[in-house]
Formats: C-alpha cells, sequence, structure tokens
C-alpha cells in the first residue's frame, strides 16, 4: 500500500483528504506542521507522497519543504495553499515542488494528481536505471557517472539534486537535440498531465548557475526559443 503524508494544520482539510485517499486505498497520516512532518520523513521508505500546506504554524510548508530536499528526500511533494499568487508557485518549484493547488481545490481532480505523480515515479526509477548503464557522457568536459550518480564538469563535481542529475544527464546522451518542455516533463519526471511546465525551467535555469560557476564563458544547455532546451555540441 503506498502511504501519503498530509502536513495541513487544519483539520476539515485533512479529514476530506484522508477519506478521499483512503478510499482510492491510499495509507495516509496526518501531521499539523512542518517540524512533524520532518520526523516522520525522516524514517526514509515510509512514505510514497507529501500534500504539503504553505501556511502552517512555526516553519511555514516552503521551509519545510526546503528543509526536506535539504535532507536528499527525492518523494513526489504537492503544495496547497490559499494564495494564488504566480510568485508563489514560482518559490515552490525553485524550492522543489512537484505540483501546487491553490484552495478551495476539487478533492477529486487532487486524488488524480496523487495517482499521476505515484504512477510516474515508477516509470522515473525506470529511467534512471536507464541511464545507470548508458555510456558516460563527456561533452564540453562534462563527465557523469550513472551508477553513482556523479556529475563533474572541467574537473569540479557538481552538487546536483536527483532531478537535476537525471535532467542533465538525458540532454548529455543526445548534444544537439531539441527537447521541449513536455518531452522533458515525460522522461524525466514521468508526469504527462496537470504538472506545470514552468518546472523544467526552474531545473534547466539552476543546471546553468552551476555549471556557470565553474565556467561562466561556456553555454553548454541551449534554448531554442518557443520549442525548449538542448545540450550545444562541441
Amino acid at each position: 500500500m503506498q502511504r501519503i503524508l498530509i502536513v495541513d494544520d487544519e483539520p476539515v482539510i485533512g479529514d476530506m483528504l484522508r477519506e478521499r485517499l483512503e478510499r482510492d486505498g491510499f495509507g495516509v497520516r496526518i501531521v499539523p506542521n512542518g517540524e512533524g512532518a520532518l520526523e516522520e520523513l525522516a524514517q526514509a521508505g515510509l512514505y510514497d507522497l507529501v500534500l504539503l500546506d504553505v501556511g502552517l504554524p512555526g516553519i511555514d510548508g516552503f521551509e519545510t519543504l526546503r528543509q526536506l530536499r535539504a535532507q536528499g528526500h527525492d518523494l513526489p511533494v504537492i503544495m496547497l495553499t490559499a494564495r494564488g499568487d504566480e510568485i508563489d508557485r514560482v518559490v515552490g518549484l525553485e524550492l522543489g515542488a512537484d505540483d501546487y493547488v491553490v484552495k478551495p481545490f476539487s478533492v477529486r481532480e487532487l486524488a488524480a494528481r496523487v495517482r499521476i505523480l505515484l504512477r510516474r515515479a515508477t516509470e522515473v526509477a525506470q529511467l534512471r536505471a536507464r541511464l545507470a548503464h548508458q555510456e558516460p557522457a563527456q561533452p564540453h568536459s562534462l563527465q557523469l557517472d550513472a551508477p553513482r550518480r556523479r556529475a563533474v564538469f572541467r574537473g569540479t563535481a557538481l552538487e546536483l539534486r536527483p532531478r537535476e542529475f537525471d535532467l542533465l544527464a538525458l540532454l548529455a546522451a543526445h548534444p544537439g537535440q531539441v527537447f521541449t518542455r513536455e518531452a522533458l516533463l515525460r522522461q524525466v519526471w514521468g508526469y504527462d498531465e496537470y504538472v506545470d511546465v514552468r518546472t523544467v525551467d526552474v531545473h534547466v535555469r539552476r543546471l546553468r548557475a552551476k555549471l556557470a560557476a565553474v565556467d561562466p564563458a561556456v553555454q553548454v544547455i541551449l534554448t531554442e526559443w518557443g520549442v525548449g532546451y538542448k545540450l550545444a555540441e562541441e
């Protein structure tokens, strides 16, 4: 049984989500704050997905997500918020959220998003297994060790988040090939519905910053305007 952690201090919302998700066959636990969520998630593998409210008492949802990702947790996270401002969506994506739902929301739609993210998690695992068996890519003095998930650029090790590594590995395996944002969502994240394509832009921006910190004179990831992204050919 797949397990979902709901982090929300509003009992009505938590109980409503629990009822729907348990009816769909998921195991569900609710905690009212970020501190409780981090404590629960310290037990690796206990949960498969997190529904995380932004407006939590104590440390808010953004800080909870930041700490969660900093500790290496790569499970899907859907942010729940009463604020619909675009800046909040961007902040959530920058911190590593997988999806963002504004209150009031349709419980049926949220349950569908949960099922999609969990179903695609298997495809992401399969992608990573394929990448692990590919020949190491070395364009632009970029060395990728897929089994160990290590990336070195011009002799400097890059500190990459899991999906940043997967994105770079996919582009590096096909230098010069343009991937649309939708194609990258399918092949790296495993998503093809609901998820905001701007999450791709966020990850590309992060990767560019980390590569530029090593050698600002080289553009490794190029934008094909109106289409998507590609790794520059040497």
